[in-house]
């Protein structure tokens, strides 16, 4: 399965609402308390340290839109947030609009954004391990993992299945506006992601007419099964974070519809399994160019993929899955043309060699 490759970020023209058909049952409109005339205030984070455009568009996430230049707006639980970087400024600001506690919205942003994880030191220990990451990570700086609610990130990984970004996020959209009614940033609508016991009232039939296909079933079937859950669904999703990654895994596989490479997206998007590495066809390609060549050529097997993101383990340690996010962004059209436009051009094919 190929993991969605995400575009260049969006112009702040295109168009907000989604084409699909809205939802047959009644959706939330109540506005949260408003914050008053939106502030930015500095967040406790550098560029070295977050890149939005490194972060929000490149398949992590489908619900944050940008709304500026280098600017992204998204819902984090009841906090509708806005995150700015303006050229020749190292700080990153934030802007609640819409929070029920400015407080916790700073520390559900920071947790979000998984901001006790220092990305220097990260980089520092990947480079010596590996020269070619370290050749990378000087040019895009910034590229980090979120920590998303699981339910949210499980249900949008479903919808990615065999899909491309455009229609993904009109899935995640259509799903996402069944949730509390945040407010509106140039022309985006954003909702609070609707809880487990509104998403058990949509039918798969509503789903299907909305365009969902075969993932409607896997996606009624799974808020079933996480109904089902002793302590309820949401309570089982978050226990998964104490355990190992194998079992968080093997755990999240029992759902309908999620296999290894969507149980890995969400272990390690949402669940504190750093070393998750999700294996898909870009993640071959760049895993039998620089970790196992001698498996260049060889077709993709489930047995192969554990190889990979054993190697990837082996090369970079417990924070494997960073390091393997960094190398898919780089592999990105966008970031590539960035890579190549300056003067001495990185070969990344090269690199590991002549670095031997």
């Amino acid at each position: 399965m190929k993991r969605p490759r995400a575009p260049s970020p969006p112009s702040i023209s295109a168009a907000a609402k989604s084409p699909l058909s809205p939802p047959l049952t009644p959706i939330l409109k109540q506005k949260l308390h408003r914050t008053g005339t939106p502030k930015w205030l500095p967040l406790k984070l550098t560029q070295t340290e977050l890149t939005l455009p490194l972060t929000f568009p490149t398949g992590q996430t489908f619900r944050w839109k940008q709304t500026g230049p280098i600017q992204y707006s998204g819902s984090i639980g009841p906090h509708l947030v806005s995150l700015r970087q303006r050229p020749g400024d190292d700080t990153v600001s934030y802007c609640l609009h819409c929070s029920t506690s400015p407080n916790s919205a700073e520390l559900a942003l920071l947790d979000f954004l998984n901001a006790e994880i220092s990305l220097a030191e990260l980089w520092s220990d990947f480079s010596e391990k590996d020269p070619r990451f370290g050749e990378v990570a000087k040019h895009l700086r910034g590229a980090r993992v979120l920590k998303q609610d699981p339910l949210e990130c499980l249900i949008q990984f479903l919808c990615s299945s065999n899909n491309n970004i455009a229609r993904i996020t009109k899935m995640v959209g259509f799903v996402s506006s069944l949730g509390l009614y945040l407010g509106e940033i140039e022309g985006f609508e954003f909702h609070q992601f609707p809880s487990l016991d509104r998403l058990s009232r949509v039918s798969e039939d509503e789903l299907r007419k909305a365009g969902f296909g075969y993932r409607a079933k896997y996606i009624t079937g799974t808020i079933s099964a996480l109904q089902s859950k002793p302590g309820g669904g949401d309570e089982w999703l978050l226990s998964l974070r104490k355990l190992d990654l194998q079992d968080a895994i093997a755990a999240l596989c029992t759902l309908p519809g999620v296999g290894p490479k969507v149980a890995a997206c969400i272990a390690l998007f949402s669940l504190d399994q750093h070393s998750a590495i999700p294996v898909d066809t870009h993640v071959w390609q760049i895993a039998t160019r620089y970790l196992v060549p001698d498996l260049a050529g060889a077709k993709l097997t489930h047995k192969l993929c554990s190889r990979v993101a054993e190697a990837f383990v082996s090369k970079y340690g417990e924070y494997a899955g960073w390091a393997q996010t960094l190398l898919f962004i780089a592999e990105l059209p966008a970031q590539k043309a960035l890579l190549q436009s300056f003067s001495q051009p990185i070969q990344l094919d090269e690199i590991g060699e002549n670095k031997k």
